[in-house]
């Protein structure tokens, strides 16, 4: 077959055999993949109709709209729990956490051990301790401001080992003091 428009584009020599077979190819090869895309298309349909079972457009609308604003709420809450949490370790530092209990015989045999020290720091070993002298006369009692572990009035030896049990531990056990 001779052909002005086959000759002016150049394939004027090829068999129109060839030509018809190359077409028929494309064509198939164009079906197969217009099948493909049919399926991928029933697919994404089938995951569709099932993501809007139940649904219309604006109720999923309002679901997402609820869903932002628990999301904001949610945030919001987590923001003032962390303010809270961190006004309570501000308080907790301050609180008395530390205790130190001596009981002793102030009078050597005379008192029968009624005598004590109390000693109460913070966090920080900061606080008070309190003596209580019992004697037959009767009793008396004292405090000391401790700072840092230390008093700026000079202490007993109970008291200095009340001191040292607050600060050193977090037993809350009473000892004797022989």
């Amino acid at each position: 077959m001779n052909s002005n428009f086959f000759n002016s584009i150049g394939i004027g020599g090829i068999d129109a055999g060839y030509i018809f077979l190359g077409l028929i190819i494309t064509i198939v090869v164009l079906l197969v993949l217009i099948i493909m895309a049919f399926v991928q298309i029933n697919k994404f349909k089938k995951k569709y109709q099932k993501f809007m079972l139940g649904k219309d457009a604006s109720s999923l609308e309002d679901d997402i709209i609820t869903l932002y604003e628990d999301n904001k709420f949610i945030k919001s809450s987590v923001e003032a729990n962390r303010e809270n949490i961190k006004k309570l370790f501000e308080k907790h530092e301050t609180t008395f956490q530390k205790l130190g209990l001596v009981k002793y015989d102030a009078f050597k045999e005379m008192g029968g051990k009624l005598s004590f020290v109390l000693v109460l720091l913070d966090e920080n070993n900061s606080g008070f301790l309190i003596n209580s002298v019992h004697s037959s006369e009767g009793c008396y009692s004292y405090s000391k401001r401790i700072k840092n572990g230390e008093s700026a009035i000079p202490l007993s030896n109970e008291e200095k080992v009340a001191v040292e049990r607050a600060v050193g531990s977090s037993s809350n056990d009473a000892e004797y003091l022989d």
